[in-house]
């Protein structure tokens, strides 16, 4: 009967043979004769063997719709009757986490032999597609569309002006075999008069349609397009045997223009890395390098090539851009550090295999110490804004990062797993992929070490050379493990480095602030922003334009007044203000970010709370914040009476 005509005694008399009907169903499941199996819950894709696949596969993609942002894709397989599975690929490297948009595919159609073939998705693995190859039939066609995000939110992958194509976006590929072991013949059409820069080899080229040369599935994957019509390429090592160029596409022609200064230091990123490592791991390189505000800003790694983008001022407005300014530098690194040598858990046979994240401080962590250090040592950065930067990451790990209360180093490797990079409620609790920033921190404290042990003989230079510069001219992934890099810094210097390792990465509150200490600066705070924070705060979409209070009162805010994050148990937490709300008043006034410094400097050393207004799901409330300590920005300082290894460190290589 229904639910509301149930009262009283009725109603516990059917809670009880509700009670008993479950566990007579228990005890009939227990007795094993009534109980149905359980099904497997597992998909039906054949596992990867290291066998290659026979015949070549032909893959064209027609990128000329900018309008409505459809890649069109058509691919001829070669196959042999029976049953088939296609793969669209899931873990993508680079991005850590099981992000292939297979959202984004649609239309997808097989035939063969001019006939329509039927298909069928996986019941457990979205990502495959299962078919009966007929006894005549020895190729198939597949088609399908790729449709790229629309949102206008500045994270578009094509546009009038320019697009970045992904190849892994835009292809199906057998099942049963190594990624190295299937062999692919890219195409691709562009809109009239586009002009292109990629890692692969021209082998023809008819109108606005350019086929490449064959290439096995897992280079393929690695060597993503630009395309544009407004383009320039610069020459960075001229004269060397594996060239490396800067492909800039640009939204307007003003935007490729650079200083010759601004060349010279780009060149030197190259030089100077080349020397840190003492090889290369390419034949040519290409950063592919957007500015614009409306394709996505990008950064990811390849082999022979790197995806940059950033806004369209990078070279126009340089005074003020350098917060931006090691991107480059960290995907180039990543070419020797996490393509050539990996992580072994994080190498897989193809890109449908889960990939485990565990040593991503290296991968990423010693990658983003390199990053800053090459930007400095090139001159992209100065050092003082190098300093001003590692400035800014110290603080964090000083005051803004109280979740090593409960999670370790290590933990948060599977955060692009977990997150997939969305944005956190409260992320100085929840923290988010700290293995970049955390781990730079701590591999510059072992480069300290080094130079400390080895009375300034060594350092971590000599660990980059040894570790990631063997086999010159290679690009064939080495993988490792804990044990070799523990190995590797014992090869430098001798030291108990497993367990300076695990106490850094396996423990909670690990000693993140001991990096900077053991270089001869300390970290301080005044009430002054340094000129690199300035930019860093003041950077227009889709860059930062963040209003950064995280070491004061503890918020983080956009130009609208939105928060944005809330630091963990600091003085607006305490008080009750939420991420999300809007800051629409300071004190009765309001609310501006001058306005805001103004009453937090105000405020210090005296003993009225600041009184915040806040529209936070509709409606207003006031929000009193017991803080006095007045504006707190970070910077460096020399301890006088010790080597300043940090100035060693960032010193251009001869």
């Amino acid at each position: 009967m229904p639910r509301a005509l149930l009262t009283g005694d009725s109603l516990t008399a059917t809670r009880k043979f509700s009670r008993l009907s479950l566990a007579l169903a228990m005890a009939l499941a227990a007795g094993g004769a009534a109980a149905q199996p359980e099904p497997t819950r597992a998909d039906n894709v054949p596992p990867p063997q290291d066998t290659p696949y026979e015949g070549t596969i032909n893959l064209h993609v027609d990128a000329n719709d900018t309008v409505q942002g459809i890649f069109r894709v058509h691919e001829s397989i070669p196959v042999k009757p029976g049953a088939l599975t296609l793969l669209y690929p899931q873990w993508i490297p680079g991005d850590h986490s099981p992000s292939g948009p297979i959202a984004m595919l649609a239309g997808l159609k097989l035939s063969a032999n001019g006939k329509p073939l039927a298909w069928l998705r996986d019941k457990y693995n979205m990502y495959a597609f299962h078919l009966d190859v007929p006894a005549d039939v020895s190729s198939i066609d597949v088609e399908f569309q790729y449709l790229s995000g629309r949102a206008d939110d500045g994270g578009f992958e094509i546009t009038d002006k320019m697009m970045d194509m992904e190849w892994s976006k835009v292809a199906l590929y057998p099942a049963g075999h190594y990624s190295r072991g299937i062999t692919f013949v890219p195409s691709m059409t562009l809109p009239h008069g586009w002009q292109f820069g990629t890692a692969l080899e021209t082998a023809s080229q008819s109108g606005d349609t350019t086929t490449f040369k064959p290439v096995t599935f897992n280079n393929l994957v690695d060597s993503p397009v630009y395309a544009g019509q407004y383009f320039k390429r610069v020459d960075l090592n001229p004269g060397d045997k594996a060239p490396v160029h800067l492909d800039v596409f640009a939204d307007t022609p003003d935007d490729l223009e650079m200083t010759p200064e601004q060349v010279a230091v780009h060149r030197a990123l190259v030089t100077q890395a080349v020397k840190l490592f003492g090889s290369h791991h390419y034949d040519h390189y290409d950063f592919l390098f957007s500015l614009s505000d409306q394709l996505g800003g990008n950064g990811t790694e390849h082999h022979q090539s790197s995806e940059d983008g950033l806004g369209s001022d990078y070279f126009t407005a340089w005074k003020d851009g350098a917060p931006e300014r090691d991107l480059l530098a960290h995907e180039y690194v990543h070419s020797w550090n996490g393509k050539f040598r990996r992580p072994a858990d994080l190498w897989t046979p193809n890109f449908n295999v889960p990939m485990a994240n565990s040593l991503l401080w290296v991968y990423e962590g010693q990658t983003q110490y390199w990053g800053f250090v090459l930007t400095a040592r090139s001159g992209i950065w100065s050092a003082q804004q190098f300093r001003d930067a590692l400035a800014m990451t110290a603080a964090n790990y000083e005051r803004n990062r109280v979740g090593f209360q409960w999670r370790t180093l290590t933990d948060t490797t599977n955060d692009p797993t977990i997150a997939h990079r969305t944005s956190l409620p409260f992320r100085s609790w929840q923290m988010s992929e700290e293995y970049y920033s955390g781990g730079q921190m701590m591999w510059l404290e072992v480069d300290a070490k080094l130079r400390s042990l080895t009375k300034d003989q060594k350092s971590l230079d000599d660990f980059a050379r040894a570790f990631f510069g063997v086999d010159n001219g290679s690009y064939v992934t080495k993988t490792y493990t804990f044990d070799d890099v523990a190995a590797a810094l014992n090869g430098v210097a001798k030291y108990d480095w497993a367990t300076f390792l695990h106490a850094h990465v396996d423990t909670i509150n690990p000693p993140l602030e001991d990096g900077v200490a053991g270089t001869g600066w300390k970290l301080v705070y005044t009430d002054k922003e340094s000129d690199f924070e300035k930019s860093y705060n003041s950077r227009p979409a889709p860059s930062r334009h963040l209003y950064n209070f995280t070491w004061s009162i503890g918020l983080t805010m956009n130009d609208q007044g939105k928060v944005n994050d809330v630091r963990w148990d600091g003085p607006a937490f305490k008080a009750g203000v939420s991420t999300g709300a809007t800051l629409v008043a300071v004190n009765g006034k309001d609310y501006s970010k001058d306005v805001l410094k103004s009453e937090i400097t105000a405020a210090k050393d005296g003993k009225a709370p600041i009184e915040l207004l806040l529209k936070y799901q509709g409606s207003y409330r006031k929000i009193a914040v017991d803080y006095h300590g007045g504006l707190q920005y970070p910077h460096l300082v020399r301890v006088e009476g010790t080597p300043d290894y940090l100035s060693e460190i960032i010193a251009a290589h001869k």
